[in-house]
């Protein structure tokens, strides 16, 4: 059984190929952050190794051992997966040593299984000395040695990289299907499962991350109230706050992203489309501001937002 839920143009190709036989050596997963691909690539790890007649069936010993991540032919290699944890933390990219050790672990037949399946989590980290060693696995594949690429940032790869394999992507799905997966599979309360849907961008592994950690709902509201303040605020506090972001721009891309997708539900509001807006839990505040800004001022803080990326 597939655990991967909403992808069904990706699932179909994957289903055709394995009844055909006619998979591909490598394949490049590509999606935005928490949209599946991992889940994916695990899938097609177990179906290629499966030992039932339904693969993946999720019920024989090959899938139970890649679902507990104790197959030792399913080897995944990420910016986190160092052997030691201090230097996981500080890396910035997938090294050529990962990928000459994923040469060698190639070469050697599967241990367990049937196939060999390397997964690169994050392949738009890879170096390029490390991609163009990776060039030549893909380019000449030992027998029974599956790649997979899986990619949220698919222009930083090498286009020879992506030219040498099978192209999967993997679509946002409607905020409706997402909500319908928390509330009937999760259990999740209807206003929350609205609310989570929405902002989730249509990746459903974000949307189940968050379900069960309240963290980053704490962090938004705080940033928002952040945003409230300084729509107020002097110039001396303005500065203040951007230089309190200067050192850290992934978190400055972050609120910055946030901030527009207030100001676009702020428009939304203006124009009466109040269905289609983010931010459900803030509609009376979004109100407000809608009633008191005109359609200029609130296109002029989005443009402004759009500049500071």
């Amino acid at each position: 059984m597939w655990q991967t839920i909403g992808q069904t143009e990706a699932l179909a190709l994957l289903e055709h190929s394995l009844q055909a036989g006619n998979l591909a050596h490598a394949y490049l997963f590509v999606g935005a952050p928490q949209i599946g691909k991992t889940t994916l690539a695990l899938d097609l790890a177990r179906a290629v190794n499966c030992q039932g007649d339904e693969p993946p069936c999720g019920e024989c010993q090959s899938c139970h051992r890649i679902a507990d991540g104790k197959h030792t032919d399913i080897t995944i290699i990420s910016l986190n997966s160092a052997k030691d944890s201090g230097e996981a933390k500080s890396r910035v990219e997938i090294s050529i040593d990962d990928i000459r050790g994923l040469q060698h672990n190639a070469s050697l037949p599967p241990f367990e299984g049937k196939y060999k399946v390397f997964i690169i989590d994050g392949a738009e980290y890879l170096s390029s000395e490390a991609a163009n060693c990776l060039l030549k696995t893909i380019e000449e594949p030992p027998p029974k040695v599956m790649i997979l690429l899986l990619t949220a940032e698919e222009p930083q790869l090498l286009p020879t990289v992506v030219s040498r394999c099978q192209r999967v992507e993997l679509k946002p799905m409607s905020n409706d299907a997402i909500e319908k997966v928390l509330e009937e599979s999760y259990g999740v309360e209807h206003d929350r499962a609205r609310l989570l849907a929405r902002l989730s961008q249509g990746c459903l592994g974000w949307a189940l991350k968050v379900s069960t950690d309240d963290s980053h709902l704490a962090q938004r509201n705080q940033r928002l109230t952040e945003m409230f303040s300084l729509l107020t605020a002097g110039w001396e506090e303005r500065f203040s706050y951007a230089a309190k972001l200067g050192n850290d721009r992934k978190s400055a891309e972050e609120i910055i992203k946030l901030w527009l997708t207030w100001w676009h539900d702020v428009m939304l509001t203006k124009c009466g489309c109040e269905h289609a807006i983010t931010n459900v839990d803030y509609i009376s505040i979004l109100e407000q501001w809608a009633q008191v800004l005109s359609l200029l001022e609130i296109r002029d803080f989005i443009s402004s937002l759009h500049k500071s990326l």
